[in-house]
């Protein structure tokens, strides 16, 4: 048998944490001294000590632990459970660090408020024959957008074609507030599996480049679309997005949103 402090030593535990189990009835010692009240406990507790550790960590209530513990559930049983507790865990990790993107992209809107306006350029542009498709999106927020588009694009280079230059994504609002996604690639013929779309020419498009992810897009949209509101202009629709660049690394890619003005 092992005294307190040796057995939290085993079990890298604090020995103040194995007695607030003891009193809790998680986890009581083997052997208690009736003179001097020493806890013992034996090796084969670190097995329950180990499970008890293991679902706390995953989030487990201490009650909820008791009760996993308690109807002695089998280590495959086990094992399938911690699985699927990581994975929510995970899930949960992803989007705590998308808001934390979120919020960054707005702080960095907030501080760059007056220092973009130069990076605009109004231009015209060309007509386009694209292979398009098509699907939907809750809201134009990039965390909608991205999950739509990006598989747009993806299945349109499974198809059989040649694109004559970079990808366009255009959107336009339905009436319900959701986002139609409108993925393209310009090409030379009709190609099997897509629609074909004849985008007419722009006179004129403010536009403005933008480098890195289109997770952080939304300082260069707003320093576009306030440069627009203070020169006077209105918009015929939704930005587009130009994709110039796209290699693995996404910081490293370039996207010249262009909005086309009435």
């Amino acid at each position: 048998m092992f005294s307190i402090g040796d057995f939290a030593k085993h079990g890298r535990v604090s020995v103040r944490m194995l007695r607030h189990y003891d009193a809790i009835g998680l986890l009581r010692p083997a052997h208690v001294d009736q003179a001097s009240n020493y806890r013992y406990y034996t090796a084969e507790q670190l097995t329950r000590l180990n499970r008890i550790i293991a679902l706390k960590d995953l989030g487990f209530s201490l009650q909820q632990v008791a009760t996993i513990v308690d109807e002695q559930i089998s280590v495959p049983e086990l094992r399938g459970m911690l699985r699927l507790r990581q994975m929510e865990l995970q899930a949960a990790v992803t989007d705590t660090a998308a808001r934390l993107a979120r919020v960054e992209a707005r702080l960095r809107s907030i501080e760059t408020e007056a220092t973009m306006s130069d990076e605009i350029v109004i231009k015209n542009l060309p007509a386009l024959r694209l292979a398009e498709l098509v699907a939907e999106a809750d809201s134009f927020e990039p965390q909608d957008i991205g999950p739509v588009v990006g598989p747009l694009f993806e299945s349109l280079c499974r198809l059989d074609i040649q694109p004559t230059g970079p990808g366009l994504a255009r959107y336009r609002e339905l009436p319900d507030g959701r986002i139609e996604v409108h993925a393209g690639l310009p090409v030379a013929s009709d190609v099997a599996g897509a629609t074909m779309v004849d985008v007419p020419a722009v006179d004129r498009a403010a536009t403005i480049m933008h480098h890195g992810s289109m997770d952080d897009v939304l300082p260069s949209a707003q320093a576009l679309i306030r440069w627009i509101d203070d020169n006077g202009y209105t918009t015929k629709e939704l930005p587009r997005e130009l994709s110039l660049a796209v290699p693995d690394d996404r910081a490293q890619w370039v996207t010249e949103l262009q909005a086309p003005l009435a």
